[in-house]
């Protein structure tokens, strides 16, 4: 017995196996430390797995750090109606802007919304429309089914005018193209009529919408004319993107569907040889819709105009009409032309419009227009 209490001092007073005790415990206890650590990790990891595979599966929409995320119910959705809303025609877009913006059309035709198709009537003037009393006869009840654009010569309008540029030749174009492209903006117009302040409605609206509105042709006016006002006017410079036999003229008042008008303000090709070289006695206005509608297009144009005019006096410009031309059997014989023949297809209606209308005629156009050509229909 003493010899074992002497043994169990000697195990502690012998400083090696002090030493080895004392290992044993820090041992012991960086153990129960690692253990609780590792532990503690591996929930977290878990716990963090699945919030991120969360995450994932039900993405959240970011927001910043200092806010909530916001719930989806009041993320603003972009809707179909903002993207086909008409842009405001007094925008400030550029020429350049302008062309290329109405240029943009979808691949797929037919639309996945109802709306109502509208006649865009252009008028090109020097001025105001001096007959816009009769056209507010014509328009009248009928409001939801046109729309009305005007493009006055810049002097009128107040911009700026350069005395070095014609305003008569390639300038004329320009001007058709700019009307054509801010009637484009709206996606409701389908046909697009050009028209001058001395154009009158030769029926009432609903028979000039619906003639449009049914016709699978296009009325740009274009014919072969030998000699100085014709063949003359071509340039050789033009070839041989544009060769002389493939000159043509036309009046510059026309009427095209949507697809022809988009082609119209997107080609830089053909109206960039008219700017470059149809120069002096060469009137781009009379020829470059008819030159290049009739290489691009000609199976789609009907090749005639819808605008009656009088030629019968042998001038270089159609006859005009004061006050005293004015009576309701003149009014009907301009209606009364009920078989025409274009491209080989008779047509009951052989014009829509005519011209040249002065303001003077103005009072008995509305004494006599409104009976014969019943506006109130």
């Amino acid at each position: 017995m003493k010899n074992k209490k002497q043994n169990f001092r000697n195990l502690f007073n012998t400083p090696l196996n002090m030493i080895n005790l004392l290992s044993f415990f820090f041992f012991f206890a960086c153990g129960i430390t690692c253990g609780i650590t590792f532990t503690s990790y591996f929930n977290t990891f878990s716990v963090n797995l699945q919030v991120i595979n969360d995450q994932i599966l039900n993405p959240q929409p970011l927001s910043p750090p200092s806010l909530p995320p916001s719930p989806r119910s009041i993320i603003p959705r972009l809707g179909l109606n903002e993207h086909i809303k008409s842009i405001n025609v007094e925008h400030d877009m550029s020429d350049e802007e302008l062309l290329w913006r109405s240029s943009m059309v979808p691949k797929v035709k037919d639309l996945p919304f109802k709306i109502q198709p509208k006649v865009a009537f252009m008028f090109l003037t020097k001025g105001p429309v001096l007959l816009s009393p009769l056209w507010e006869l014509f328009f009248k009840g009928h409001e939801g089914f046109y729309s009305i654009y005007v493009h006055s010569h810049p002097s009128y309008n107040n911009s700026k005018v350069d005395e070095k540029v014609d305003w008569g030749k390639v300038n004329m174009v320009e001007a058709e193209k700019r009307l054509l492209a801010n009637a484009l903006l709206d996606i409701s117009n389908q046909r697009f009529v050009l028209l001058s302040e001395a154009c009158i409605p030769l029926f009432n609206f609903s028979t000039i919408y619906t003639h449009l509105m049914n016709s699978n042709e296009n009325f740009v006016e274009t014919y072969d004319q030998p000699g100085p006002l014709g063949q003359g006017r071509y340039r050789p410079q033009m070839s041989p993107m544009i060769k002389l036999s493939q000159w043509r003229k036309g009046s510059q008042w026309f009427e095209m569907d949507r697809d022809l008008a988009l082609e119209v303000v997107s080609d830089k090709t053909y109206f960039s040889i008219f700017q470059n070289y149809c120069k002096g006695s060469c009137y781009a206005d009379e020829h470059y819709l008819p030159t290049f509608v009739n290489m691009k297009f000609k199976n789609r144009n009907s090749g005639r105009t819808l605008t009656w005019v009088d030629w019968s006096k042998g001038r270089a410009h159609p006859a005009r009409f004061n006050r005293q031309d004015i009576t309701k059997e003149f009014l009907k014989k301009l209606r009364s032309e009920s078989s025409c023949e274009y491209n080989g297809k008779k047509t009951s209606i052989c014009h829509l419009f005519a011209r040249k209308f002065t303001p003077h005629a103005l009072s008995r156009l509305l004494m006599f227009a409104p009976k014969v050509m019943q506006l109130n229909h």
